[in-house]
């Protein structure tokens, strides 16, 4: 049958979030070869209630069509709104989506979870678990997806557990970032300059989102198989020369940090100097101990192994202070360890 725009209920559209990319495509295909593909109703009442099918009625709407071609199921809304997801194996909607739909049979057509679990051949904790996930979103941000502003797996891995822990600062940064429409993976480095940073992070996050993912960036580390335990020591002290070479050069170029985080790292860096002390004193005893044992140990310790070039600074251009000087030597004679 052929139907006019106002003779549909499109109460359903609100299940499947918009894809801006997918829908344009529709678009231009439905100004090239007209509708090819009939949109599904059922009858409700004085209107015919749209079950599949709302991407095109948009469509049509924006070309101005006078009516859309429909075919009508003989079964009741929640029938053939079961009946749609089952045929639609081969799509793939998100937890989101399905999380909708199992609410909408559940509070608006009574469906017991049970009753909907044996429906669709799943488990009960399988439906419960879609429903407590789009209870746990709140409203505002469940309308972004569904408007295409906020892509629904970032939703799911970023969105929602913040909503759990804090449903305001949730909100807060939803509102911050969808519009920019960003990708998922540029709302996970959001997310975890937010839920890790300081007050002050936290707060630029929010006022300029852009800003923050211009200045962070990600690093990918490569981790080298379980090795032996001497090729293990081995690894890691190239490793730590290296990490410490790597750091130099992000600091020559600002290092990338955040105004607020500048103090951190600067704490962080006082760590560092404890832990790197610790390194040496125990290098200098077992090191100089191993070495001692041989006459030729100097040379043959100095070629142990490969080097990188050194491209750090002077000791002088390091914050360090007073007993903490590189080139400060215990009083125990430790000045011939290695370094």
């Amino acid at each position: 049958m052929d139907l006019e725009f106002h003779q549909l209920d499109l109460r359903y559209a609100r299940l499947r979030a918009r894809q801006p990319v997918r829908e344009r495509r529709l678009l231009a295909s439905l100004a090239d070869a007209g509708q090819q593909m009939p949109i599904v109703v059922v009858r409700g009442g004085s209107a015919y209630v749209v079950v599949d099918g709302h991407k095109r009625v948009r469509c049509l709407r924006q070309l101005h069509r006078d009516t859309v071609a429909a075919v009508r199921w003989e079964m009741s809304e929640a029938d053939a709104l079961i009946f749609r997801q089952l045929l639609h194996t081969e799509a793939t909607a998100s937890a989101l989506e399905q999380g909708w739909l199992l609410r909408t049979l559940h509070e608006d057509h009574g469906l017991a979870l049970d009753a909907l679990a044996r429906r669709f051949d799943r488990s009960v904790s399988w439906v419960s678990r879609r429903v407590s996930l789009v209870r746990t979103l709140p409203d505002t941000v469940q309308q972004h997806v569904q408007d295409g502003r906020l892509v629904a797996h970032a939703a799911m891995k970023y969105v929602v557990p913040l909503a759990r822990a804090n449903v305001a600062d949730c909100v807060r940064l939803v509102e911050a970032i969808v519009p920019h429409r960003l990708s998922t993976r540029q709302i996970g480095r959001l997310y975890h300059a937010y839920v890790t940073g300081i007050d002050a992070t936290r707060e630029l996050v929010l006022t300029d989102p852009l800003l923050v993912l211009r200045v962070t960036d990600e690093t990918a580390a490569s981790v080298r198989p379980e090795a032996s335990a001497p090729d293990a020591l081995l690894t890691d002290l190239h490793i730590v020369g290296a990490v410490a070479r790597r750091a130099t050069r992000r600091l020559r170029h600002g290092g990338g940090l955040l105004p607020p985080e500048r103090e951190r790292a600067w704490r962080l860096f006082d760590q560092v100097q404890l832990d790197f002390r610790d390194l040496q004193r125990r290098c200098e005893k077992e090191l100089r101990d191993a070495r001692s044992g041989t006459a030729d140990g100097d040379s043959e310790l100095a070629g142990e192994g490969p080097r990188d070039p050194a491209d750090r600074p002077g000791a002088a251009d390091l914050p360090w202070n007073g007993a903490d000087r590189p080139h400060q030597r215990e009083s125990d004679g430790a000045a011939d360890g290695p370094r």
